[in-house]
């Protein structure tokens, strides 16, 4: 009986132990195929019910002016999220959230009850607002730092530099058109919960994706002459009443951008304060009649074609020429006669350069027009440049090609303006304008520089030589349009415009609303900086020569008090702890001809207070300085003997 039950029991142990490794190997079955067969498939739902990840964007590259001062940087903010599924009152959640944050109640309430795992708050809030929200200690709402764009110059070159969105991607200027090598990929912030959906950790989060490399934007622009051309522009601006302004420097051997302004400007830290109309650079974007700034380009034209002489006379009809079934008259009723070509930019006339346009012929022009890069983009790394208006050559009428000639019929852009006239300030030859310099690692290496480019010749150096002294007479001479853009002790070389703006109403050019310009270089035997300035619809001087002009002068005056000088030959840019040579090199215009002689008072005038301190030194002259910016007057007067105990007194003055 006993044997009979042993035998019963080995029995059963048999068969639950067989069971159990059946059941056993079941089981290991079945998790070898969830786990590898079918890993691929439930891994993604298994993280998506534990994990949760957050991408969030890293800090943007700083854009800086040649001299490495910092024109856009990356601060770090709080911004508030939420777990909704851990926030237990969402009504009074959102209430005391908005108080703080001065979020809407309602988009609030929305997300944290129509929300499963996470949702946004409030973005890039204040450090106070942030302080107050982590008091709350509401269960479910957390804080993330986020970069925020931050401009510390506010509206300093705002529309060049452009603006960044919420996701910290560029939208206009150099953010935008540089925003690849600005931005890096995304960081993912990653956090777990357990079996129960409790957060396991997210301040100290997994940074999953190792971000690459971006860069900083090392531009052209100098900060120093991109503050004075502001603050020039807004005070003519002001004074005239105008509608707005423009103006571009660049150096005209290169290319390189020094300062491009408008007024109004852009705060970027704003800029969805400002309408669609302030956000875009007018300077690449807005195109106009350029007026009698377009003068000169036909006269280089038909210099370049042997068509004219600059000591050649042409009858400019008394002040009203007939072409076709119109009458050209010149500006302010002036009747001229005969004038050479050198009077006929001196004194603006409309008809002598109709009558050059005339010879040259609607194909040859046309050439030249596109030559110097009107009608084109003129390739400036910027987003938003037009191309201006400008009709084929077929479509031109007699009318047309004598209106053209001085600038009417044809829309052009500041941009472009200030690059054709650069080409004859760099002997005939178009270059390339360009507002970066470089790409800079986070090292502060210059990884990548961007050369100057030419783009062609667009006349020879000899006929662009021509026009430099035919626009040197302008702003030179007593009579000469241009004489209010003169600054004392440097050769300048310009051009005065007043254009018409065509009333769509009437169907004609309006004799009220107007655009004053002026456009120069100096020096004009050396070329350093040109200069474009122009004014909308001025309410007082409505002409280039009294609006435009001293702007221009101011502008100037202000970059020579500046730099003592002018920028001169482009080195390497120095970069914060680098130890580079500095980008730009001083060229001291201070000493003019004739004061080698030292047995007589030099002649102080045109000097600056340092260079007349220095030059007193120099010839043991006692000094008294009165006033300040550049020297005006002195007493004694320049060439008076130098006695033993020679002294001099000289007046200064900021030429307000």
């Amino acid at each position: 009986m006993i044997r009979k039950t042993k035998k019963k029991w080995k029995l059963r142990l048999w068969i639950l132990t067989a069971c159990f490794i059946v059941a056993f190997s079941i089981l290991i079955g079945r998790a070898f195929q969830l786990q590898i067969l079918s890993g691929k498939m439930y891994k993604p739902l298994a993280n998506k019910q534990h994990i949760t990840a957050l991408q969030l964007q890293p800090d943007r590259g700083l854009i800086l002016d040649r001299n490495g001062e910092k024109l856009a940087a990356s601060v770090s903010l709080e911004s508030v999220c939420a777990d909704p599924s851990k926030v237990a009152d969402p009504k009074t959640a959102a209430a005391r959230l908005c108080r703080i944050t001065g979020a809407n109640y309602n988009t609030v309430l929305e997300r944290l009850t129509g929300s499963k795992n996470f949702c946004w708050i409030a973005r890039m809030i204040s450090p106070a607002e942030a302080e107050a929200v982590q008091s709350l200690k509401i269960e479910g709402i957390f804080l993330i730092r986020e970069p925020k764009r931050f401009y510390p110059n506010q509206n300093l070159a705002g529309s060049l530099l452009g603006f960044v969105g919420i996701d910290s991607t560029g939208l206009e200027g150099i953010e935008s058109k540089y925003d690849s090598y600005l931005k890096r990929e995304p960081e993912k912030v990653v956090w777990g919960r357990d079996a129960r959906g409790n957060l396991l950790f997210l301040k100290d989060s997994l940074i999953m994706d190792k971000a690459d490399q971006n860069y900083n934007i090392l531009l052209t622009i100098d900060s120093r002459i991109q503050y004075l051309v502001e603050a020039q522009l807004k005070r003519a601006v002001d004074d005239k009443m105008a509608r707005g302004g423009i103006a571009v420097a660049l150096d005209p051997r290169t290319g390189e951008v020094l300062a491009m302004a408008q007024d109004p400007g852009l705060n970027p830290n704003t800029f969805s304060k400002s309408g669609a109309e302030f956000r875009k650079n007018r300077a690449i974007s807005d195109s106009f009649d350029p007026g009698s700034t377009f003068k000169p380009f036909v006269v280089a034209a038909a210099l370049e074609e042997g068509l004219i002489r600059e000591k050649d006379r042409i009858f400019c009809e008394n002040g009203a020429y007939p072409v076709a079934n119109r009458v050209i008259h010149e500006a302010q009723k002036k009747k001229h006669g005969s004038l050479t070509v050198r009077e006929i930019i001196k004194y603006s006339s409309n008809i002598g350069c109709a009558k050059i346009g005339q010879r040259l012929g609607r194909e040859r022009f046309h050439k030249y027009v596109r030559d110097f890069g009107f009608g084109a983009k003129t390739g400036i790394d910027l987003p938003g440049e037009s191309t201006g208006i400008l009709r084929p050559a077929s479509r031109w009428t007699t009318v047309d090609t004598a209106a053209i000639s001085f600038g009417q019929g044809i829309s052009v852009t500041a941009i472009q303006l200030v690059s054709a006239l650069s080409a004859i300030a760099n002997q005939g030859v178009l270059m390339r304008p360009f507002v970066v310099k470089g790409l800079v690692d986070q090292d502060g290496r210059l990884v990548r520089e961007f050369k100057p480019i030419a783009v062609r010749q667009v006349v020879s150096a000899r006929t662009a030589q021509k026009m430099t002294s035919i626009l040197t007479d302008v702003v030179s001479a007593d009579d000469g349009t241009g004489k209010n853009a003169r600054i004392v002790n440097v050769s300048v070389a310009g051009k005065t415009g007043t254009s018409q703006k065509f009333d769509f109403s009437i169907h004609k050019y309006s004799s009220e609303r107007v655009r004053t310009s002026f456009m120069g270089f100096f020096p004009a035997e050396d070329p350093r900086i040109a200069i474009f300035v122009m004014l909308d619809e001025p309410k007082r001087d409505k002409w280039g020569g009294v609006a435009a002009a001293p702007v221009f002068r101011s502008i100037g005056e202000q970059i020579l008090r500046c730099y003592e000088g002018i920028p001169g030959e482009v080195v390497e840019p120095k970069i914060e702890d680098e130890g580079a040579d500095q980008n730009i090199r001083l060229v001291d215009m201070a000493v003019s001809d004739g004061i080698e002689d030292t047995t007589s008072m030099p002649d102080f005038r045109g000097l600056s207070v340092k260079n007349v301190l220095k030059l007193a030194r120099e010839r043991g002259i006692a000094l008294s300085v009165i006033g300040s910016g550049w020297a005006v007057r002195q007493a004694p007067s320049p060439g008076v003997p130098l006695s033993g105990n020679a002294a001099c007194t000289v007046f200064f003055s900021a030429g307000k």
